[in-house]
């Protein structure tokens, strides 16, 4: 019988630009990861609205919706979770991810609220940058923090090896 690892999560606090939540569910069908996505949204997953923006692989998405944080920890609890922002206290890899992490980032303009920041301040991360810029794209966070908890995880089911077609 073969031993399914734990499922890793994005969890994405109430976003708000559907091409960031759209990379994101992209890099999530491509990883087998799940996505949790917290209201507010300030736009629409209905099914006629993914089709309108072409997201051909959201079928291959496993999606969560959540009217709230408290919702989403009562049906999930907070063991594996670690919160991103750019007001972290240390840098991303210091953190042990195991199996079933759950990467939790915040809204695009203000980021986690800060209740939550100091609830679990011993699990923030940040991606170390320079000191002027602001923040990277939250895609691009996304997807540095998940391959950092894969990679640490030995890339459970996915090839590690082999060349990818143009237009994979």
């Amino acid at each position: 019988m073969e031993i399914v690892p734990a499922m890793n999560s994005i969890v994405l606090y109430a976003p708000e630009i559907p091409q960031n939540t759209g990379a994101i569910a992209r890099t999530c069908a491509a990883t087998g990861t799940s996505l949790h996505l917290i209201k507010p949204l300030g736009f629409d997953i209905s099914d006629a609205a993914v089709k309108r923006a072409g997201l051909d692989y959201w079928h291959l998405v496993d999606v969560h919706v959540y009217e709230n944080m408290e919702e989403y920890l009562r049906r999930n609890g907070d063991r594996d979770l670690w919160l991103l922002s750019t007001k972290a206290p240390r840098s991303y890899d210091s953190a042990d991810f195991t199996p079933g992490a759950a990467l939790l980032f915040g809204r695009e303009t203000s980021g986690l609220p800060e209740p939550l920041m100091e609830r679990y301040h011993d699990r923030c991360l940040r991606i170390p940058m320079k000191a002027r810029a602001r923040s990277l794209n939250l895609a691009s966070s996304a997807s540095i923090l998940l391959y950092e908890a894969l990679r640490q995880q030995g890339f459970p089911g996915l090839l590690s090896k082999g060349i990818m077609a143009v237009g994979e």
